[in-house]
């Protein structure tokens, strides 16, 4: 029975290396609170680490833990979160006995590990597929995956993971009676846990070693290896180890006939294995208490027990635990002296015993065997199984006089390692020591330059603050100096300013007042020269007249326009037609683009309302139709088109006229560009766009155009929508 309670230690968490962390815990549950939608890779690795420091104390956390990572880590498209949640999941699943189920998590977090190239996880994976195995008596496979487990950690060099491989391999040796081979891997595993500090794994380490001092009767020194054991474990609080090595005082009491003070161990052990669910562990623990109390004469409880393990083992496959129970049975029928139902539970020991190939179970089930035919009279068979019993015990001592030698190296030359690893240990701490000494020293020297450098600071502070007295005095009379340089550039600022707005004014009159002024003077020069009748003239009154409304309403325009270039202008933002404002500027500009054969074409809506200052859009319309006329020929058209949109209308002026250079239409907007002759040879100043760029921004719009050469130009602008 000895034998099951290694496979308690097959259960430890991922790592099997470290308690859980309280603190760390709560920041992770804080980091899983706040963490939002869409979570990144450090939530999901905190959870599985979580997950992994929780399963020692509570299983079913770790499930929880491990699920919530899964779904998370879908979220993000994080696979190696996903390969760590399943680890966790496939875990707790065989921990339960549920092996089929964690087989399908080990392999799916195994195929992500080899496309990731995960070599750790891998050894993971490897190392807790061959704990599941061993529970399930298939050592083969156990030791497969777990050299496997052993080649990756050597290769990469990671210590905690192989003492972690060592351990289980030794779990596994155990198993299959190879004492001597399983404790040269206990200590190999136990030297590196002592070496590295893994309080974890040192705890189980010294557990498995007592183990099999326990199955060899040297009850004395298994005792000790157990209360280094239990030691580690409540200083780190890992309850499944406490359980465990109560569980393993608990069978060498019973071993020893102190059946009550093995009950008090096992009913301790009890408590935390069923707090974690712990099916392997439950049915160990029924089996000895219910050979403790069938040692008591309490049937009753001692077949309760038994009936409860069998039946846990049964469900879950536990090979071993079954054995152990049936083992259980017969003992307890047999010191009941019921020997015709000890002979069905003594027959089944021996055929699940022979199954196992174990000495000691093998042993201890031929004799009950033994005593159940010698009950029932039948003392040939029962001699045949007594020579048996004999046979196996006689291998058994020679197992064991091996084992307790091996053991005794084996003991010796960990002893030897420890001794090393302490004188090292010793050495470390005495050159720590040196060096703490020289580090306080040149702490002394530091302190001696700084109190130096302090009475140099002091002696500095004071030349310094007479210093700045003089400096003071210097820095009000620069600040004068600045004060009246500042002055001085804002008048030239402002000078340069007075004289960009002079520049604009008289290219703004060239452009916008030529033609009209030249259309005036052409008329009176035909008055004076008598070229044309009285009537004529009366004829053309009406569109002389025109012509100066026009120009009168232009002066208009033109001192809002330098208005607008004051720092003091405000702009009268009000609703006002588009329509109206194009039909005005089509209607004047229709014989001078009538002279040049060009159509004039209005396309605007009627119920295109804008909220902007009226005279700036009235002004840029305008410029953009005589910039159009002045590069347009004849059968050439030009349209006005404006389209409302959510908070803008888009204004454009199309033309299909000789269009604009490449290199030219890069600088529009941005400077005074040298002005082109139109298709009549007129001429122009270059600042007509620029004025139409600021005006429009300063309406909170937009300007930009787009043209090729001899396909036509198209300017577009956006003024805000009028929002009724």
């Amino acid at each position: 029975m000895k034998f099951f309670l290694i496979f308690i230690f097959s259960f430890s968490c991922l790592s099997c290396f470290a308690n859980v962390n309280v603190g760390e815990i709560d920041s992770v549950k804080t980091l899983l609170a706040n963490s939002g939608p869409t979570p990144d890779t450090s939530v999901v690795n905190k959870l599985n680490k979580l997950a992994e420091d929780y399963f020692r104390t509570n299983p079913d956390s770790t499930y929880y833990y491990g699920t919530k990572s899964i779904q998370l880590a879908k979220k993000i498209n994080y696979s190696a979160g996903i390969a760590g949640g399943l680890l966790q999941l496939g875990h707790v699943t065989y921990f339960k006995g549920r092996s089929e189920q964690a087989k399908i998590d080990f392999d799916e977090a195994i195929a992500i590990y080899k496309k990731l190239n995960n070599r750790k996880g891998l050894s993971a994976s490897y190392v807790l597929y061959g704990r599941m195995y061993n529970l399930l008596a298939n050592y083969s496979m156990a030791l497969y995956y777990l050299n496997l487990a052993e080649q990756i950690n050597l290769q990469i060099n990671n210590q905690l993971g192989l003492s972690d491989t060592y351990k289980n391999i030794g779990i596994v040796y155990y198993s299959e009676g190879l004492i001597p081979q399983a404790l040269d891997f206990y200590y190999k595993g136990l030297f590196i846990a002592l070496k590295n500090h893994y309080k974890a794994l040192a705890a189980e380490s010294y557990n498995d070693i007592g183990v099999i001092l326990q199955s060899t009767e040297v009850w004395s020194d298994a005792l000790d290896y157990f209360s280094k054991s239990i030691k580690i474990s409540k200083e780190i609080n890992d309850l499944q180890d406490v359980g465990t090595v109560n569980e393993n005082i608990g069978e060498i009491l019973l071993a020893q006939g102190q059946y009550e003070s093995a009950i008090s161990h096992l009913k301790s052990a009890l408590v935390i294995a069923r707090k974690q669910d712990d099916k392997d562990g439950l049915g160990s623990i029924y089996t000895d208490l219910g050979l403790c109390y069938g040692h008591l004469n309490n049937i009753k409880a001692a077949t309760k027990y038994l009936d409860t393990s069998l039946q846990i083992a049964s469900n879950y496959k536990f090979v071993n635990n079954e054995a152990n129970a049936v083992i259980g049975y017969a003992t307890v029928y047999n010191l009941q002296k019921d020997y015709k139902n000890a002979y069905k539970y003594a027959f089944a020991g021996r055929d699940y015993a022979n199954k196992l190939g174990d000495l000691e179970v093998r042993a201890r089930a031929v004799m009950q065997l033994n005593i159940t035919l010698a009950g029932l009279g039948n003392y040939t068979e029962a001699y045949k199984y007594l020579k048996e019993y004999v046979d196996l015990k006689n291998q058994l001592k020679s197992s064991e006089s091996m084992q307790k030698q091996a053991s005794y190296n084996l003991a010796l030359d960990f002893a030897a390692k420890e001794r090393q690893q302490q004188q090292q240990e010793q050495e470390r701490e005495i050159l720590y020591a040196q060096r703490l000494h020289n580090q306080r020293l040149l702490n002394t020297i530091f302190l001696i330059i700084i109190a130096g450098m302090v009475a140099t600071v002091v002696v500095y502070y004071n030349q310094k603050r007479k210093q700045q007295k003089i400096n003071l005095k210097l820095e009000e009379k620069n600040n004068e100096v600045l004060i009246q340089k500042a002055n001085l550039d804002e008048q030239a600022h402002k000078l340069n300013d007075l004289n960009v707005l002079k520049d604009r004014l008289i290219s703004v009159l060239a452009h916008d007042l030529r033609a009209p002024l030249s259309t005036l003077r052409g008329l009176f020069s035909l008055l004076q020269d008598d070229t044309i009748s009285h009537q004529e003239l009366v004829a053309m009154i009406p569109n002389v007249l025109k012509k100066l409304e026009y120009t009168s309403d232009f002066l208009d325009t033109l001192l809002f326009w330098i208005n607008s270039q004051m720092e003091n202008f405000e702009n009268s933002v009000k609703s006002f037609s588009i329509k109206e404002i194009v039909e005005y500027e089509i209607e004047n500009y229709q014989e001078q683009a009538a002279q040049k054969g060009i159509t004039l074409i209005d396309s605007v809506p009627l119920d295109t309302i804008a909220s902007a200052d009226p005279n700036s859009i009235r002004i840029v319309i305008r410029n953009l139709i005589t910039n159009a006329i002045k590069f347009s020929g004849e059968k050439d058209t030009i349209e006005v088109i404006a389209s409302s949109g959510v908070e803008f209308i888009e204004i454009k002026v199309k033309d299909s006229g000789m269009g604009i250079p490449a290199e030219k239409l890069k600088k529009l907007f941005k400077s005074k560009v040298d002005s082109s002759t139109g298709t009549n040879q007129e001429s122009g100043t270059g600042m007509g766009l620029l004025f139409c760029k600021d005006l429009v921004e300063k309406c909170n719009g937009k300007i930009w155009v787009t043209s090729k050469q001899d396909e036509g130009t198209e300017f577009s602008f956006t003024v805000p929508i009028y929002a009724s």
